[in-house]
């Protein structure tokens, strides 16, 4: 059952229209999923002319409460649930209790503040993602409610955190599916170059405002760390480097590292953070496109303790599916044959449409094409700043393995 959050004196919002459900489509959202799609909808002509991410009551077809939505008429994902209990007005002081309890948990989490704040509907503010960067906060509207809903989140995350500085980083693709245009708008003090990211006790750079996503990749923290405890002393290979997050940990621990990434100002940061954590001695950053350095060092007869290879999504659609699977496969094969006798591969996908099934299916043919043996040391995915919603498989996009080879 959800818990009490604050109450309306009135049973439904004044204005606030309703959105019935078509006859027998509502037990999958009565279960506990957070979505409504498009064709779960009586879409009568008023309902399609209701305005892009407005706030709606659902009800199913006998007019029974489902809950608070935000809905939008033209996407497949038409209605996305903020609250159970229709009575409650959706305010500031609705947001603040849920950004309270989601920054309440990640005090409890880290020492240091740098986490994901909200991810989206795990933490019950479906479209949402908020990144905090010490006094900075990075968000993204993802849909056209979070988007209507902005003035109320920033009033919100005011008082509950206070930052100093707040960024909109408004240019995903998300946001596109939904109408919406891209920005990137500092709301709140100012964003002026890179900022700094502390990462078990590391110190990096990042470009919040013209970086990928909102300028760092907090899922992969556990893994980074895992990664970094087994790589002292080791050469370590870190492909599809970005910020040198996974290679840079290591090399503070002891390692020689080679990073590889097709993005120089990305290397240019890492370079940078390398200087600040007093390891650029023991780290090389090179500029290049992966599957090529990965069949030239082949080729050169070069190999590693250590190889990461954590790529982009090479599925970004469910009809990439088939093309993206080889790709993984390929990329599992060429990083395999680069690893050392009994040294460590750990490989990611943060495609959502890779499910587990999948991905541990393409690492076992990529070792097999590279005639490699050897043993799953960890499966996992994104850490606990991520957490991961019961009924929406969506959230639980990444996944990440280590293995051994013989």
């Amino acid at each position: 059952m959800e818990s009490v959050e604050p109450q309306s004196t009135e049973t439904q919002s004044p204005g606030r229209p309703v959105v019935r459900l078509l006859k027998g489509r509502q037990k999958r959202v009565r279960g506990g999923h957070p979505w409504v799609f498009s064709n779960e909808i009586d879409m009568t002509p008023e309902t399609k002319a209701l305005p892009s991410g407005g706030l709606v009551t659902l009800v199913d077809d006998n007019g029974g409460p489902i809950g608070v939505a935000t809905f939008s008429p033209h996407p497949l994902v038409s209605a996305r649930i903020l609250t159970r209990d229709v009575d409650h007005t959706i305010n500031v002081e609705f947001i603040a209790l849920r950004l309270s309890r989601a920054l309440a948990l990640r005090e409890r989490l880290f020492e240091a503040p740098y986490y994901r704040l909200i991810w989206s509907e795990a933490d019950r503010l479906p479209g949402l993602v908020l990144d905090r960067f010490g006094d900075t906060m990075v968000i993204q509207a993802n849909t056209a409610g979070i988007d209507r809903l902005m003035p109320e989140i920033l009033e919100a995350l005011d008082k509950v955190a206070a930052p100093a500085n707040v960024l909109l980083r408004n240019d995903s693709a998300g946001r596109r599916l939904e109408g919406l245009q891209d920005e990137v708008v500092v709301a709140k003090g100012a964003v002026d170059g890179p900022i700094e990211v502390i990462e078990s006790g590391v110190r990096f750079l990042c470009d919040v405002a013209g970086g990928q996503k909102t300028g760092w990749y907090f899922d992969h923290r556990e893994n980074r760390a895992r990664v970094a405890a087994l790589a002292s002393g080791r050469r370590v290979l870190d492909l599809y480097s970005y910020l040198g997050g996974f290679g840079i940990q290591a090399a503070v621990v002891g390692a020689e590292v080679l990073a590889v990434d097709s993005s120089e100002p990305a290397l240019e940061l890492a370079r940078r953070s390398a200087e600040l954590n007093g390891v650029a001695e023991r780290t090389t950053f090179h500029r290049g496109e992966v599957f090529a350095e990965l069949t030239r060092l082949g080729e050169a007869g070069e190999r590693f303790d250590v190889v990461v290879a954590d790529p982009p999504a090479f599925v970004k659609s469910k009809r990439d599916l088939k093309q993206g699977l080889k790709g993984y496969r390929k990329l599992v094969r060429l990083a395999a044959g680069l690893v050392s006798s009994e040294g460590l591969l750990f490989v990611a996908s943060c495609s959502y449409h890779v499910d587990h099934a999948a991905f541990a299916d393409v690492v076992r043919s990529g070792l097999r094409d590279a005639r490699r043996a050897g043993r799953i040391l960890y499966t996992g995915g994104a850490g606990p700043d991520h957490p991961i919603h019961p009924h929406l498989p969506e959230s639980a996009y990444l996944e990440g393995m280590l293995l051994q080879l013989d």
